[in-house]
C-alpha cells in the first residue's frame, strides 16, 4: 500500500498532456519488441503512447484489421464508434475513423457536443443490439462497434476494444485474428494504409448514443419506482463518459440524482490515489472512492463509475460495498422483482467471484453458470436469454430487460448504479442492509486477493495445469471437493487452478503483465481461516509448479 493511497492527487502526480499527445502521433512502435506489439487482453488492446504501446500506428493497424475482419464475416452494416474521456481516446478515435472510412466502412460516431460526445461502453453495446434486434445471424446489415477506452486505467493509458454484432467483447478467435493481422501491418509499415480526407472525417455520420440509451432505461429499470419513492442519491462519474448521461437521467427521467464531481479533466487532478499511489478511476476501490467522502453526509446512497462507465461502485451509510457483496444483493433482488424473466434462465458469475452468490442462486432454484475471468463468457447467454444476469468480482455486470430480452452484452456500470436506487425505492432498505440479511441466511464470507511472485516459466506452467497435477486431499483442514482447471459453466480453460472445499476455495491465475500470480481466496469460517487458506494455497501451488 502506497503511503499516500486514498489521498488527493498533487500536481506532481498529473500527466503532461502535450507530451502524451505528441508521443501518440510521433512515436513509431517497434514490432520486434513484445511490449510494443498489438496484444488483445480480456478488454482489448491497452497501452501508453509514452511507452510505445499505444500510438497512431497501433490504431491504424488495428482499425485496418477490423475492417478486413468484418468484411470476411459478411458484416456490411454500420460500425458504431465511441470514446471515453482519456486524453488518448480522442486522437485514437480520429485515427480509426480515418482508416475505417477509407476502407469503405459506414461509421457512426457520437452526435453530441461537449460532455455528450463521450460514449460509455454500455451505450455502445446497447446501440449495437438495438440496431441488430430482429436481424438474422447472417444478415449483412448487422452492426458492430469499437469502444476507445482503457476503462479504469491511469490517465496516460489508451485502450481500443472491438465489439462484434452480438454487442459484447469479441471472443478470442476474433481478437487473435485481429491482433495477428494488425501486427503484420505494423511490420510492413502503416504508411501504406489508406486514410480518409479531412472533409470526409468532418462529415462522418452521427448517432445519438445518449438518447438511445437514456430514453430506453425504463425497459430495464423500474424508473417509476425510483421517482415515486422520492429516492435521493448522488452519482459521481469520476470524470468519465457518464457525466452527460447522469445529467440526462436526472432531467429526462425525473429522478432525484445529483451529479457530483468537477466534470471532465483528462489529467484527473481531482481524484484520490489508488492503493499503489496511481490515479486510477476504479469505483470498486475504497482508496479511489475516498473522492466521494466529502459528500457522504449529504446522501444515503452514492454511486460511482469508471471512465467508460462499465464498472460500478456503491456507497451507502456503511461505506463502499465490496463488489461481491453487491452482486449477491443485486441477484437476490432481481430474482424476486422480475416476474417476466424466464424461470429456466440462469445466473452467470466468474469463478473468482464470492461463494455467497452460489448460495443465493441455489436458494432461488436457479442454475449457476460459472465461467473464466472475462465478461465475454456471458455474451452467448445474455444474447439468447439463457442467462439473465452476468457479473464479475471486479464490479462489472449487466442484466436483462424487464421482459427478459437483452439490454447490453457488455458491462453496464450505470445500470447497476440505478439498480441500487431501485432497491432502495422498492424495499426501503439500502443494498448494504440487504447484504446483512443475506449473511444472516447464508453465512459471512471472508474474501481477499493477493499477489505472489512467479517467474515466466512458473506462470506458463500454472496456465497449463491439469487437475491430476494436484495430489493434495485437503486444504486448510478441510477435505478438497473439487479441483478445476476448466470452468464448470462452459468447460472453457480458466488459465490457472481453482481448488474448493465445503467451506472455502482458492483460485490462482498468472498475471498477464507482471511476474506474479494472482491468488483469490475465500472462507466462510472467518478471517483467521481465510489466512490459513491463503497460506495453504501458496504452498500447494508452489509444490505443483516445482
Amino acid at each position: 500500500m502506497h503511503e499516500r493511497a486514498g489521498q488527493p492527487a498533487r500536481p506532481a502526480d498529473l500527466i503532461d498532456l502535450e507530451a502524451l499527445i505528441v508521443a501518440y502521433a510521433e512515436v513509431v512502435p517497434d514490432p520486434a519488441q513484445p511490449t510494443q506489439r498489438v496484444v488483445f487482453g480480456t478488454s482489448g488492446h491497452r497501452g501508453s503512447a509514452l511507452t510505445g504501446s499505444f500510438n497512431a500506428a497501433h490504431i491504424a493497424a488495428i482499425s485496418a484489421a477490423i475492417a478486413e475482419y468484418r468484411a470476411a464475416q459478411g458484416i456490411a452494416g454500420p460500425l458504431f464508434i465511441g470514446a471515453d474521456t482519456h486524453a488518448l481516446s480522442a486522437p485514437a478515435e480520429r485515427t480509426a475513423i480515418e482508416v475505417l472510412l477509407a476502407a469503405g466502412v459506414r461509421v457512426l460516431a457520437a452526435a453530441g457536443e461537449g460532455d455528450a460526445a463521450f460514449v460509455p461502453t454500455p451505450a455502445l453495446s446497447h446501440a449495437i443490439l438495438a440496431h441488430n434486434r430482429g436481424r438474422a445471424a447472417d444478415d449483412p446489415q448487422r452492426a458492430d462497434g469499437i469502444v476507445v477506452t482503457p476503462s479504469h486505467n491511469p490517465p496516460a493509458d489508451g485502450g481500443f476494444k472491438y465489439n462484434p454484432p452480438h454487442g459484447g467483447p469479441a471472443d478470442t478467435d476474433a481478437t487473435n485474428w485481429i491482433a495477428a493481422r494488425a501486427n503484420e501491418l505494423l511490420e510492413t509499415g502503416v504508411a501504406a494504409i489508406p486514410r480518409a480526407s479531412e472533409s470526409a472525417v468532418v462529415a462522418v455520420s452521427r448517432f445519438d448514443f445518449l438518447g438511445g440509451y437514456v430514453d430506453a432505461l425504463a425497459a430495464v429499470i423500474d424508473v417509476a419506482a425510483i421517482r415515486d419513492a422520492g429516492v435521493r442519491f448522488a452519482a459521481h462519474p469520476l470524470g468519465g463518459a457518464s457525466v452527460a448521461y447522469w445529467a440526462a437521467i436526472r432531467d429526462r427521467l425525473g429522478i432525484d440524482v445529483t451529479v457530483l464531481g468537477d466534470g471532465v479533466d483528462p489529467r484527473w487532478g481531482f481524484m484520490h490515489l489508488d492503493w499503489d499511489g496511481k490515479i486510477r478511476m476504479d469505483p470498486s476501490s475504497a482508496n479511489v472512492m475516498s473522492t466521494v467522502d466529502a459528500f457522504r453526509g449529504e446522501f444515503a446512497l452514492i454511486t460511482g463509475n469508471d471512465a467508460d462507465a462499465d464498472r460500478h461502485g456503491i456507497v451507502t451509510a456503511d461505506g463502499l460495498m465490496n463488489p461481491n457483496h453487491y452482486l449477491a444483493v443485486a441477484i437476490d433482488y432481481l430474482l424476486t422483482h422480475r416476474p417476466e424473466w424466464p424461470v429456466a434462465a440462469g445466473i452467470g458469475k466468474t469463478l473468482v467471484s464470492s461463494g455467497i452468490i452460489d448460495r443465493v442462486v441455489a436458494a432461488h432454484g436457479r442454475s449457476l453458470l460459472e465461467v473464466p475471468v472475462g465478461f465475454k463468457w456471458f455474451v452467448p447467454g445474455l444474447s439468447d436469454g439463457s442467462v439473465v444476469f452476468g457479473g464479475e468480482e471486479s464490479a462489472g455486470a449487466s442484466f436483462q430487460r424487464l421482459d427478459g430480452s437483452a439490454w447490453s452484452t457488455d458491462k453496464d456500470g450505470i445500470l447497476l448504479a440505478l439498480l441500487a436506487a431501485e432497491i432502495q425505492a422498492v424495499t426501503g432498505q439500502s443494498p448494504s442492509e440487504r447484504y446483512r440479511e443475506l449473511v444472516a441466511r447464508f453465512g459471512e464470507p471472508s474474501y481477499a486477493r493477493i499477489d505472489a511472485p512467479a517467474s515466466p516459466a512458473q506462470k506458463a506452467r500454472l496456465g497449463a495445469l491439469a487437475p491430476s497435477d494436484v495430489t493434495d486431499t485437503e486444504l486448510a483442514g478441510d477435505e478438497i471437493t473439487a479441483i478445476l482447471t476448466r470452468a464448470p459453466g462452459n468447460g472453457a480453460a480458466i488459465g490457472g487452478l481453482k481448488v474448493q472445499t465445503e467451506h472455502a476455495w482458492f483460485a490462482a491465475r498468472p498475471s498477464g503483465t507482471e511476474d506474479v500470480m494472482k491468488i483469490y481466496a475465500e472462507s466462510f469460517r472467518g478471517a483467521d481461516h481465510l489466512a490459513r487458506v491463503q497460506a495453504a494455497a501458496q504452498a500447494l501451488v508452489a509444490r505443483v509448479l516445482g
